[in-house]
Order: C-alpha cells, then structure tokens, then sequence
C-alpha cells in the first residue's frame, strides 16, 4: 500500500471504515457529524432498531499505541454529547451503541478490528 499523508490516512481509513460496515449490513447515516467540540466520524445503523456511533482510528504503526488506545475519557464524553444531540435532532427512539474501529494500513488495503459496545 502505498504511503499517505496523515490527514490521507485519516480519509482513507474512514472510507475504508465505511465500506467494512456496510459490508455488514450497516447503512451509513451520517459521516463527519459535528456538534460543538464534539466530532462523530460516522453513524451507522441496523434496521429500525438500531444506531451506531463510531470513532474511526487510523494509525500508520503501533510505535506509540494502537488505534483503539487514542480514544480518551474526554472524546469519549464529546461523542455522548453528539449523540446526544443527534438523537433528539433526528427523534431517534431506538437503541444505541457505540464502537470503535482501529485501522492499520497493510499490503490488501487495511487491517480493521471492530469494538462493538466500545464504552457507554
């Protein structure tokens, strides 16, 4: 794979990202969901019944940490705001999760690791 800019990197891994979910079965909502400080990278959702607010990391090494390691206490309290926020905006009244998908660039593209019901 070829080298990338960091912001490049950050692009790409949220397509990527993107990709892998629907592949799942997810259908994306919403990408770049901003409210105040707060910065949702995608909101994903299953059905009628549930929406998934995700925090992609993209990393190029694991030299000082792995992806899922950079979600601190504080965006971790940002992204319940936006969530928050989000669900009165669109009248949500179904379930909600949020996951964490850590990517690493690798020969086929990226590895990814999903961490569904990654904090509360």
């Amino acid at each position: 794979m070829a080298a990338f800019a960091a912001h490049e990197l950050g692009q790409a891994g949220e397509q990527a990202a993107a990709a892998f979910l629907i592949s799942l079965g997810y259908t994306v909502a919403r990408r770049g969901y901003r409210y105040r400080r707060a910065e949702v990278d995608l909101i994903v959702q299953r059905g009628q019944e549930l929406l998934v607010f995700v925090e992609v990391k993209t990393r190029s090494s694991a030299q000082f940490g792995f992806p899922e390691e950079f979600v601190t206490e504080r965006k971790k309290q940002l992204f319940r705001l936006a969530a928050e926020n989000y669900q009165e905006e669109t009248n949500w009244a179904g379930d909600i999760r949020f996951d964490i998908l850590a990517l690493a660039p690798n020969s086929a593209g990226f590895r990814i690791e999903h961490f569904e019901d990654a904090f509360y």
